[in-house]
């Protein structure tokens, strides 16, 4: 179970399974879409996602090739989980920075 909670609670792959659940999109379309990712760990988080059964990869022949990701029936059931759960980040953002700072004032931090 942990191996699975680290996957899609990983720094970059919420915010992939996110933008690949509405529907099909490109690498480019992912990069910019998930705010800070290098372009080699947009790669490398697409392949551990692709592996563990939560994205599907098509790649479409042409020159270059277009490829697109789209997430499985797997990942669309955490959808709606990540959204909240993005949403109550958004929204506590504020507080946990304070709360962080007051902690880090108290004990002696920074």
């Amino acid at each position: 179970m942990r191996e699975a909670l680290d996957r899609v609670g990983g720094k970059w792959a919420i915010g992939i399974l996110l933008a690949a659940s509405p529907g099909p999109v490109r690498f480019s379309e992912l990069t910019r879409q998930v705010e800070g990712i290098s372009r080699r760990m947009l790669t490398l988080t697409l392949r551990n996602l692709e592996r563990d059964g939560l994205l599907h990869r098509r790649v479409h022949p042409g020159v270059p090739p277009r490829v697109e990701y789209r997430a499985t029936p797997m990942a669309l059931e955490l959808y709606e989980p990540l959204r909240a759960l993005t949403a109550w980040a958004d929204r506590h953002r504020a507080a946990i920075s304070e709360s962080r700072a007051a902690y880090d004032r108290e004990h002696g931090r920074g």
